[in-house]
């Protein structure tokens, strides 16, 4: 029997070996440089690069290799068991949520992957997946990282959970820099922002990431207004923190809370079902530390490089710097009443009734500040609608109206139902009755794509919007903004400035099996291509949340960031004027080739 290091060894061999050698080398200045050319550094200089880390270098293989080497092992047994688990694809390096981005379709349309399905009979290859990167535990690690890649013209990838439906955090025969321990969390007392003059106060309790965990908590808990978050903090560990400290953050919500809660989430927008309450992620951001092109380690804020906060705030991730802690503001606990239901409509025209109502609602949940999730069609309605510190009596009379017109138009058996809760930890530990819930899209291969809701086009055409979403054969509304998200400043943030009249997120999918041809690929894109043309119809400036979007824009900078796309472009030069942080659809990506890796 083959020792676990020696079968390490082999498997990285045959892996690395599966893939070939990218043709000619790197003398071009307008190139990166990237695995398989004879500009990638020696042994040597990994060793030097690695001498000077916390962390061995990381060697990333897909998660589906041990399959490969004994389909009956303990190892494969886990994979299998664990394809679909958002927590075990993120402490994975390299590996992602969406598996489609861990493939790699080359010109001739074949397909380097490493599917879970032995018996297709296609050999485990690396794919989209990096051959080397760093295991950063510090800012030290990456600004260590960052320089190496510089001196070497290497074509990079930041990876934290591999959250991502643009495949941004991934890159085939690049150079990862994988955040994902950098997991300190810290509670201040009185924060304010470097460089003020100490107006800007938020008060709380400063306590170090060890000191979360103990026991003997004070009265002064109570005051905790601000925490800040390590680069590879995620969402449920986020949460958990707060909740000890009787405070709320404004995060995402996934199946299992596993996206990181200071990357790409909040340099997207970061948008929560308590946005209408408390605003979008990047609206309770109160300072990040970034690590630049250039290797220095900076603090960015509204008074310490102002012009790079304005873009970090939506100008997304993976593109201005390494972020390597993000400061939120904290919020109160408050009480939420949440709203739930499912319906199976009766016919096709009460569908019609029902959605009709259901969109032009959200005009008055975004006043009252609500927030939630649901997805429809002909045949369904599923929502879970949460109203942050409001009423029981107040909930129902908001939404009791919708309430009763789905039981007119919905079948038997349908559920409408108002849950009180002390918190959003309660919310946490709620089951939803019948167990409706979508798919998980973790370990699948989705491709989604999506517009904003406006408060005018809900209030004012709700009846026509219903139409246009009912002819598609899915959609989903993530309600996630609204409320607090509509009183502030477009121009305060490199954000998309639609966000600021924008209810609702409405997005679509499409997905392929394993194994696809590329062929079979090509067709599903053109089907969500064809379906966003119809979504569009619901817009009047094509407007998309970027984190949640498609590949196929047909313009990707008036989709994602609208009339703020020249100004962060400036600032991507300004701050990374070689370009070493380039992913796609990000800003400046329309000067670069297919790969990311020759300008064109």
């Amino acid at each position: 029997m083959k020792s676990s290091w020696a079968a390490a060894l082999i498997s990285t061999i045959l892996c690395l070996s599966s893939t070939p050698p990218v043709e000619g080398n790197n003398n071009n200045n307008n190139c990166k440089c990237v695995y398989g050319q004879p500009c990638w550094p020696s042994t040597q200089a990994f060793d030097t690069l690695a001498s000077q880390l916390s962390q061995p270098l990381l060697r990333p293989l897909p998660p589906a290799l041990p399959c490969y080497n004994d389909p009956n092992g303990a190892e494969c047994a886990d994979v299998q068991a664990n394809t679909h688990n958002g927590t075990w694809r993120a402490n994975i390096p390299g590996a992602l949520q969406n598996l489609f981005f861990e493939e790699y379709i080359f010109s001739n349309d074949t397909i380097s992957a490493c599917y879970l399905n032995t018996t297709l009979g296609i050999p485990c290859e690396q794919g989209t997946i990096p051959p080397i990167g760093v295991d950063a535990r510090s800012p030290e690690d990456i600004q260590a990282a960052v320089r190496f890649a510089k001196e070497h013209n290497l074509k990079v990838v930041v990876q934290n959970t591999g959250h991502d439906y643009l495949g941004r955090s991934t890159g085939r025969n690049a150079f990862m820099i994988w955040t994902h321990w950098m997991k300190d969390i810290e509670f201040h007392d009185a924060f304010a922002p470097d460089g003020g003059d100490g107006s800007e106060q938020y008060e709380g309790l400063l306590l170090s990431a060890f000191q979360l965990s103990v026991e003997g908590l004070s009265a002064d808990w109570e005051s905790i207004l601000a925490v800040t978050l390590g680069a590879g903090v995620q969402w449920i560990e986020a949460y958990a923190a707060a909740g000890a400290h009787n405070r709320l953050i404004v995060g995402g919500i996934s199946q299992d809370g596993s996206v990181g809660a200071a990357g790409g989430w909040v340099l997207g927008g970061g948008h929560s079902a308590f946005a209408g309450k408390f605003g979008l992620g990047v609206d309770n951001v109160l300072q990040f530390t970034v690590v630049k092109a250039d290797g220095s380690h900076v603090i960015v804020n509204a008074h310490i490089n102002p012009t790079l906060f304005w873009a970090l705030r939506g100008g997304g991730g993976g593109t201005f710097g390494i972020v390597t802690s993000v400061t939120y503001k904290l919020h109160p606990i408050v009480p939420i009443t949440g709203a739930l239901a499912f319906v199976n409509f009766t016919s096709p025209a009460n569908a019609q009734r029902g959605i009709t109502e259901y969109i032009r609602l959200h005009a008055t949940l975004s006043d009252n500040e609500w927030g939630g999730y649901s997805f429809f069609s002909n045949e369904t309605l599923f929502f879970v609608y949460l109203a942050p510190n409001i009423s029981l009596p107040d909930a129902n009379a908001t939404i009791g109206p919708l309430f009763n017109l789905l039981h007119e138009v919905g079948d038997t058996g349908l559920i409408t139902e108002l849950v009180p809760f002390n918190s959003f930890g309660d919310l946490a530990n709620f089951t939803v009755p019948g167990g409706a819930a979508q798919d998980s899209q973790v370990g699948n291969r989705p491709e989604i794509s999506s517009r904003l809701l406006s408060r005018d086009t809900a209030l004012n055409k709700a009846e026509e919007t219903a139409r246009t979403l009912l002819s598609l054969d899915f959609v989903a509304i993530n309600y996630i903004a609204g409320g607090a998200v509509l009183r502030v400043d477009p121009e305060s943030a490199g954000l998309n400035p639609a966000w600021r009249n924008t209810v609702a997120q409405v997005y679509i999918g499409e997905s392929h099996e394993e194994g696809a041809s590329a062929e079979t690929i090509r067709a599903t894109q053109q089907r969500l291509v064809e379906g966003t043309a119809i979504l569009d119809t619901i817009t009047t400036d094509s407007a998309a949340y970027l984190n949640e979007a498609s590949l196929h824009e047909v313009d990707f900078k008036k989709s994602f960031w609208g009339n703020h796309y020249d100004r962060l472009k400036q600032i991507k030069y300004e701050v990374d004027p070689t370009g070493l942080f380039v992913v796609p659809r990000g800003v400046s990506s329309e000067d670069w080739d297919k790969d990311l890796v020759c300008r064109v």
